[in-house]
């Protein structure tokens, strides 16, 4: 996975500590309700898109641009569904960050799924009843919370942005 190169220039002044990262993850539900996943370069494990935000970066269209460069699919960021934050990581060498994630429900505009970046080996649309294995840890719950939100804003209820509690 490339690091940006503000973490780069950020890791020369603090080393391997614990740094504190927003990032942004998509849930991105297609027409027959399948969900766009990408399988990680890094660790081999199917995921939702997602990345780290620039510095002065908006959230939405940050996610639209992860999708774009991760998948080759145009989306729509319709709705914020949850708000949470990851377990520290550790990487292989010696870097630890924490990230606070906000996930997005979207949907595809244009495009066809591809590998469009060297951050993922394989791309494609998955039932949720029916998603590839290895899953990313952190993926299931933003898809689960995500399906959550669509089918209650579907209902016509007042959907709630979930929120570790």
């Amino acid at each position: 996975m490339p690091v940006p190169d503000f973490v780069l220039r950020l890791r020369e002044q603090v080393g391997t500590d614990l740094l504190w990262l927003p990032g942004v993850s998509a849930v991105v539900l297609d027409d027959q309700d399948r969900v766009l996943l990408g399988r990680r370069a890094d660790n081999g494990r199917w995921a939702v898109v997602s990345g780290i935000l620039e510095p002065g970066e908006e959230p939405a269209p940050a996610i639209a641009r992860e999708a774009l460069e991760e998948t080759g699919v145009e989306v729509e960021v319709l709705a914020l569904t949850a708000v949470s934050v990851s377990e520290p990581v550790h990487y292989p060498n010696g870097d630890r960050a924490q990230y606070l994630d906000l996930c997005f429900w979207c949907r595809p505009v244009a495009g066809e799924a591809q590998v469009a970046d060297d951050e993922s080996t394989d791309v494609g649309w998955f039932p949720p009843d029916a998603l590839p294995q290895p899953l990313n840890p952190s993926s299931g719950p933003r898809i689960e919370r995500t399906l959550a939100y669509v089918a209650e804003a579907r209902r016509g209820g007042r959907p709630e942005v979930w929120f570790a509690r």
